[in-house]
């Protein structure tokens, strides 16, 4: 498949449950009028560690489906009711590209590097929006607080301009060092990095802090 299409909640989920098969399927095909899709069976492609992608794109999955959090449920490491297992995000990038009618999920700068096409997904708006910088900080600053333990998952959020599959990068950082050089080159690190190093991060296809 090379054809940019539109996915729904629904579909995706019946997808990656193995209860949708062929890209030709109705309800594909409903998301898509006008587009001819081919009859050939879907191929899903996962990560085969355990990673954040993963934790991120079952989270979703979760949310907008009943029938995947009871069977499967979010973690960075599920039991996959289908499809074959990659590894890192350059292995799932590598069978998306050899493998026809093959479907996965990666990172933005995965898909952008290797030229994958990707798709635009239905959000709790009802409209289908592509995964890029814009529609990421859109999901990021449709979070109103922060909670103090700073655990929180923005996908699914709401607003007209939200890419629903979206997530903060989280950097974990020791409370104590024993080397007091490693702690102050640590902390000047996160200064920069929260700073001036945001003036780079767009270039690498990840959205600003917000």
């Amino acid at each position: 498949m090379t054809a940019e299409l539109n996915f729904t909640p629904e579909v995706l989920a019946g997808l990656f449950l193995g209860t949708i098969k062929k890209w030709n399927d109705p309800k594909i095909a409903n998301a898509n009028p006008g587009v001819k899709l081919p009859d050939i069976d879907v191929l899903i492609v996962h990560r085969s560690e355990g990673s954040g992608t993963t934790y991120c794109w079952t989270d979703y999955l979760s949310k907008v489906s009943e029938t995947w959090k009871s069977k499967v449920g979010k973690n960075a490491s599920v039991d996959w009711p289908t499809g074959v297992g990659a590894k890192g995000s350059d292995g799932v990038a590598g069978l998306l590209k050899q493998q026809e009618g093959a479907l996965g999920y990666v990172e933005l700068i995965y898909a952008v590097k290797n030229h994958l096409p990707y798709g635009k997904v239905k959000n709790q708006s009802g409209v289908f929006v592509k995964a890029e910088l814009k529609s990421v900080t859109a999901a990021a600053t449709a979070m109103k607080e922060m909670p103090a333990d700073f655990r929180v998952s923005i996908v699914d959020g709401v607003g007209k301009g939200v890419y629903p599959i979206s997530t903060f990068t989280w950097l974990l950082v020791p409370s104590e060092f024993r080397d007091a050089a490693k702690g102050t080159a640590m902390k000047g690190f996160v200064k920069w990095a929260i700073g001036p190093g945001q003036d780079l991060v767009e270039s690498l296809d990840y959205a600003k802090a917000t």
